[in-house]
C-alpha cells in the first residue's frame, strides 16, 4: 500500500513522506511497540495535563522530538517514522499537525 505521511511543523515547515507498507496485524503491534520504545528513549513528555498518553500523542511527540531538521535531512529516520506511523495507525494518508496538536487521516 502506497502511503503518505505529512508532518506540519509550522508555517512553511512541512514534510511529506512517501512509504510503501502492507497492512499486517503483527506489523501493527510491532509499530505500536516502536512508538512506545521510541517515546521513552527520546524522553518525550505527555501532552495532556492528566498525563494520559495515547498512541496519537506518541506519534506527535516522536515527530516533534525528532524535529524538522532530523526528519528532513535523515532519510532513513524519516522513512522509519513514516512506515511505523502507517503500520501503527492502519491508514494510508496521515497528517501530523504539531501546531494544531492533531493527527488526521
Amino acid at each position: 500500500m502506497h502511503s503518505t505521511v505529512t508532518i506540519v511543523f509550522g508555517r512553511q515547515r512541512t514534510l511529506e513522506l512517501q512509504v510503501d507498507a502492507q497492512p499486517d496485524p503483527a506489523a501493527a503491534e510491532a509499530a505500536r511497540d516502536w512508538f512506545d520504545n521510541t517515546w521513552a528513549a527520546l524522553g518525550c513528555e505527555p501532552l495532556r495535563p492528566s498525563g494520559k498518553v495515547l498512541l496519537l500523542d506518541k506519534v506527535m511527540g516522536v515527530a516533534d522530538t525528532l524535529g524538522y531538521g532530523t526528519l528532513s535531512q535523515d532519510g532513513a529516520k524519516a522513512a522509519e517514522f513514516a512506515r511505523q506511523a502507517v503500520q501503527a495507525l492502519g491508514k494510508s494518508r496521515i497528517t501530523v499537525d504539531l501546531p494544531g496538536l492533531t493527527v488526521g487521516f
